[in-house]
């Protein structure tokens, strides 16, 4: 039987919420081995002068809990 864990991360971009996906996926695999699925719950940007300058998305990402 397998464990699932899911944690909460955010992360920005400056390119698009896309980007900033993937940067959350990213930093994540540095440290949580075994990832499963990446869910993006909240998409959030920041305007200026009329423009997103910032894309900021609220993830959850799920991995498999190793039984040693």
């Amino acid at each position: 039987m397998s464990v699932v864990k899911v944690i909460d991360v955010l992360a920005q971009s400056d390119k698009s919420w896309e980007d900033a996906t993937a940067e959350a996926l990213r930093v994540a695999a540095k440290s949580v081995k075994n990832i499963k699925s990446i869910y993006v719950q909240d998409f959030q940007g920041k305007v200026k002068n009329n423009e997103i300058v910032q894309f900021r998305v609220n993830t959850k990402i799920s991995f498999v809990v190793n039984e040693d």
